[in-house]
């Protein structure tokens, strides 16, 4: 059984965040573990409060499972402050996690922000930029993040690194109204660009935590990004075009939709 880590905030309304990421791993038969990073009170209309989990707690976490459950993927959501975001980025430097997933959630579908702003640049330096976000599998460094259009346009992948965004449900907190789910992922320079048909809903809470925990938990399953990325994309839209409607504001996916089936040669 393949473990995979979400490094994320806890979303009480079950839509988005450390929920939603372990929602996506069991549909993908991965074995979801955690890192709390902060705990919100939220539901699908807005967020009303949320408070950092203490540094020190996070970093116990995170060396708790890479001591006896070390993953094989790894993925980063909602950090919230700079000092998490330097622990986070030391401890999966430190412990030399594989196959990092970014996905720098900073403003909420309601609009509510869930990043101190002193923290964004800092997201930038320590884990898109750096050499260390992205620690050397056995093979080659490979990372990929999501909300691409949450982080400044300049950004280009350091040498020697295999990066790519997506910006399906990246728009979150972008505006009020109704929605379009859906988005794209562009895979590097010469590689076609994926478009998944666009959809008319409101029900986009959780897209992009969704979208990046199904990312790795194909990374965690040993699929070739590419691939991994494909079948995320894929999840994600059934997820909304089968959204339950739950709430009176931007309603959670449909997280029992099966996973992507697997090649006859994958094995757990």
């Amino acid at each position: 059984m393949k473990i995979a880590l979400t490094i994320a905030g806890s979303d009480s309304g079950g839509g988005a965040g450390i929920q939603a990421d372990l929602k996506t791993f069991h549909q993908f038969g991965v074995f979801g573990t955690s890192v709390i990073t902060a705990v919100t009170a939220q539901n699908t209309i807005g967020v009303r409060a949320w408070e950092p989990v203490p540094v020190e707690l996070v970093i116990s976490q995170l060396y708790a499972l890479a001591d006896d459950l070390p993953p094989v993927a790894v993925k980063s959501g909602m950090l919230g402050s700079a000092p998490v975001v330097e622990a986070v980025a030391d401890g999966i430097a430190r412990r030399r996690l594989p196959n990092y997933v970014l996905d720098p959630v900073m403003v909420a579908t309601s609009g509510d922000r869930l990043l101190d702003r002193d923290a964004e640049q800092l997201i930038m330096r320590r884990l898109v930029r750096s050499p260390r976000s992205s620690p050397r599998t056995s093979t080659r460094r490979r990372c990929w993040w999501a909300g691409a259009s949450a982080l400044p346009t300049t950004w280009s992948a350091p040498a020697g690194r295999s990066c790519s965004s997506g910006e399906g449900g990246a728009r979150e907190g972008r505006s009020s109204g109704r929605r379009r789910g859906g988005g794209r992922a562009r895979r590097g320079r010469g590689s076609p660009t994926l478009h998944p048909a666009r959809l008319e809903t409101t029900s986009t809470h959780g897209t992009g935590c969704t979208l990046s925990a199904a990312v790795v938990a194909g990374l965690a399953l040993g699929r070739p990004l590419e691939r991994a990325v494909e079948d995320a994309l894929d999840f994600v839209h059934r997820a909304i075009a089968a959204a339950p409607g739950l709430g009176q504001g931007h309603g959670p996916l449909n997280h029992f939709v099966p996973a992507p089936p697997r090649p006859p040669t994958e094995g757990l």
